[in-house]
């Protein structure tokens, strides 16, 4: 069975946050390695770079470097040993698919397009359940039949 995280589920893994416990409570029922595609490493990744911009900029706001490298090499080192894979994307398939799910649900919910893109990879691949923290996003999901994992 595959399962497909969002950005929001890596950040609750990686660094404490609200829903840090339930994110590490499912990462100990999961059978096999989740499946994560090449933009969601890019957006984590990316994530993790704009805070580290921002808490330099405002030290009340996001994270600093020690913080955001400490989550990388904790990323990384998940991705080596196999807790996730990256699976291979037909990206002119999800493109489309985005394209279905926007039309049919942006104006009514008004999702971002990451979001759309994300939630498209995972039906692309086939997965069967989808991990996220972010509201808008899991209806989403949901709407398309994806069983929300937490």
């Amino acid at each position: 069975m595959i399962v497909f995280p969002d950005t929001s589920f890596l950040c609750s893994l990686y660094r404490q946050q609200d829903h840090s416990p339930k994110a590490i409570a499912r990462m100990a029922r999961r059978i096999g390695p989740i499946t994560v595609s090449g933009l969601l490493l890019l957006e984590f990744r990316q994530s993790l770079r704009l805070q580290v911009r921002l808490h330099a900029n405002d030290r009340t706001k996001g994270f600093g470097r020690a913080e955001a490298d400490a989550m990388l090499r904790d990323f990384e080192s998940d991705l080596k040993s196999g807790v996730f894979v990256v699976a291979p994307v037909d990206w002119p398939d999800v493109h489309r698919l985005a394209e279905t799910l926007s039309d049919r649900h942006t104006e009514s919910n008004g999702h971002r397009l990451v979001d759309l893109l994300h939630v498209a990879t995972a039906l692309h691949l086939g997965a069967a359940e989808f991990l996220s923290f972010d509201a808008n996003q899991r209806k989403l999901a949901e709407a398309e039949g994806l069983k929300i994992g937490i």
